[in-house]
């Protein structure tokens, strides 16, 4: 605040300063945002007056959450006296950090969600963008198995305590642990998924907190921590009434053998049978991670994103050769529209020429330039460039009366060893995005985490779906020969639509990432 001759004084979240500073420094240029003035008003302790062109000759007019006149409508600047205070808001000081003026507090309170419902191939009833009241809910029967699943980072607190930055708007009782865990567990009984993947779970609380309450939702935890010293990772949790677990299959992706995978993210896929009766189906295989964040190495995130697909695909793999269906969720800390998403979504990436810091999407700014190597990860990583796991060739030693040295090669999956040195990324699975990303009747783009310094998409729910022929508005893909048809979706908001709130975390909100929320249909 190098305009003032005396650093403000600290008053709660705002400042004060003496009459004399702001009269030597402020008149007759422009103020940025309010300015509020200590009445005496009993219901509004400090009345604002609105104004960005503020001047000698101004009045104020009548107090807003009044209707009597305010008592000081010929106030002028000349009567107040030199030991005056101004009531400065947090809001309106230019420094670096504040939040700008469209990040101010409006008011508190709470945000619908509606829950948007997709019309099917058959041209069935149903209702699109619908009552925001109505819950759909999920049917089995024996050609049919319905199910929900929720994608959540709900913000390790040490994480949250590490980077204070990022939630300086936010009044601090609502960023204590003791606030915001009985607001999540709120959220996720509300919408009482089948299947939650849960990203950002400090272990102490997980063990401590979170899985004892989930288990008395009727729910079986699976947790994976990261290696390095952050104490968080990610969990799936399912109910007991609807699945059985088949396996459990962790991906750590750090490797220490690797020069390039230092980081500790890591992931987690389940193999889960649908319990239904008199009936036989596939099993569904249900994927959760947290990819690297930093915006400059999206080799790291490629190759994190690799070795998940790689296990996806053991996991799901079928004896005919193709694939269970798939859900995979999680924070994958890149944006609609990047190098990462569209492989993600395409199936195929061709990353010749590409920056390493454009792979993810976040930023714009021209650092990590440095364009991506060929290939990506080295061999010994043991995952090609399709994203499946290499399958060495083993000498098998067999003795015979003719050679007892026989050498015969044997193989145990059809999977290529020695590729030829190609910029060509490809995945097998067919995958959807439960969202469009962005509003189809505005083009604003949908948010899933908001905080100080941004507001985007980070966030999804991928689904293994063969998509339709008939052109439909994107988001709304629906799943034909075996996949999987998404049902139904709870919308997501804009970044004015929480800011509207003071952005996340808030008082109902208690992470800084959005949950979502997607129910599926499996046909048998």
């Amino acid at each position: 605040y190098p305009m003032f001759s005396h650093h403000p004084k600290s008053l709660g979240r705002d400042w004060t300063t003496p009459w004399e500073n702001l009269q030597r420094c402020c008149w007759n240029r422009h103020i940025s945002s309010c300015m509020r003035w200590p009445g005496h008003y009993s219901r509004a302790p400090y009345p604002y007056f609105s104004s960005r062109h503020f001047s000698l000759n101004w009045r104020p007019p009548c107090l807003f959450e009044s209707r009597t006149q305010f008592q000081y409508s010929n106030w002028r600047p000349d009567n107040l006296s030199q030991t005056s205070l101004i009531h400065l808001s947090s809001y309106i000081m230019n420094s670096e950090g504040d939040e700008p003026s469209s990040k101010r507090r409006k008011h508190q309170g709470m945000i619908k969600r509606n829950w948007e419902y997709i019309c099917n191939h058959k041209k069935e009833k149903t209702k699109i963008l619908g009552d925001e009241n109505v819950d759909p809910q999920c049917e089995d029967s024996e050609n049919k198995f319905d199910f929900s699943v929720m994608s959540y980072n709900i913000l390790s607190q040490d994480l949250l305590e590490d980077n204070s930055h990022l939630y300086r708007h936010c009044r601090r009782p609502v960023l204590h642990w003791s606030f915001r865990f009985p607001n999540i567990l709120k959220e996720i009984k509300h919408f009482d998924a089948d299947v939650l993947c849960l990203q950002e779970v400090q272990e102490d609380h997980y063990g401590t907190e979170i899985r004892p309450s989930l288990e008395s939702l009727g729910y079986h935890c699976e947790y994976k921590m990261r290696t390095g010293r952050k104490p968080d990772g990610c969990a799936i949790c399912f109910k007991h009434s609807k699945f059985s677990l088949l396996s459990v299959n962790p991906v750590e992706f750090f490797r220490p053998d690797i020069p390039l995978l230092d980081r500790d993210n890591i992931g987690l896929v389940l193999l889960l049978q649908p319990k239904i009766p008199c009936a036989t189906s596939p099993a569904i295989c249900v994927a959760n991670t947290h990819l690297l964040y930093n915006p400059r190495r999206g080799d790291i995130k490629l190759t994190q994103l690799a070795m998940l697909l790689a296990e996806i695909s053991s996991v799901a793999h079928q004896k005919d050769g193709s694939f269970c269906p798939i859900v995979m969720c999680g924070d994958f800390n890149s944006v609609p529209g990047s190098p990462l998403y569209s492989f993600i979504k395409e199936g195929k990436l061709n990353y010749e020429g590409l920056a390493i810091g454009k792979v993810s999407g976040q930023e714009q700014s021209s650092r990590g330039q440095r364009i991506l190597s060929i290939p990506i990860w080295p061999p010994n990583l043991g995952i090609s460039q399709n994203c499946v796991y290499e399958v060495q060739q083993v000498p098998k030693v067999e003795k015979t009366d003719k050679d007892p040295t026989q050498t015969q090669l044997e193989k145990t999956e059809v999977l290529e060893t020695a590729e030829k040195l190609s910029s060509n990324l490809q995945h097998h699975f067919s995958l959807s995005s439960v969202y469009s990303h962005f509003f189809p009747d505005t083009g604003i783009p949908e948010v899933t985490t908001c905080h100080s310094r941004s507001a985007i998409t980070v966030d999804y729910i991928f689904y293994s779906a063969e998509k339709e022929d008939v052109a439909r508005h994107p988001g709304a893909e629906v799943a034909l020969g075996g996949g999987l048809k998404l049902l139904a979706r709870l919308s997501l908001l804009t970044e004015q639509d929480l800011w509207t709130v003071n952005g996340l975390p808030n008082e109902n909100n208690s992470s800084d990432h959005l949950p979502l929320l997607a129910k599926f249909r499996l046909e048998l």
